[in-house]
């Protein structure tokens, strides 16, 4: 049930991006020029996403001590801003900058085929297993 929910999400995710325009990488980048062109779009789409994601929140869990598909919620426990962190979050800007796609919508426009897109992930996944390895 649990990987069952996780389709379902992400499949609704995929399509919410799809639908407020967020796999388009110029809608993207047009949010990132605050000195140029801006669209601030991106801050509607979030803003509303917050907002629903805390209503179904609410109205789904109540105040319930554990998720519905898993035995307890995880929480990050560590708070603290060390190197590694500020380095990737360094290497997710940069990328997210260069070409407008973060994870989520670099593999919600995989759909479209363009081969720049699909680059993209191929990239970003290497990335993802080498930052896996030099943690290690």
């Amino acid at each position: 049930m649990k990987r069952l929910s996780a389709l379902i999400s992400g499949l609704l995710f995929g399509l919410g991006l799809a639908a407020s325009g967020m796999t388009d990488t110029r809608k993207v980048i047009g949010f990132l020029d605050i000195f140029g062109n801006w669209d601030p779009d991106l801050i509607f789409v979030m803003g509303s996403a917050v907002i629903t994601t805390f209503i179904g929140f609410k109205l789904v869990l109540g105040n319930r001590a554990q998720p519905l598909f898993a035995s307890m919620f995880s929480i990050p426990t560590r708070s603290e801003i060390d190197p590694r962190l500020v380095i990737g979050a360094a290497l997710f800007g940069i990328g997210w900058g260069l070409y407008g796609y973060c994870p989520g919508p670099a593999l919600a426009a995989i759909i479209y085929l363009s081969p720049v897109t699909i680059g993209f992930v191929i990239f970003m996944v290497i990335g993802m297993k080498l930052g896996n390895l030099f943690s290690k």
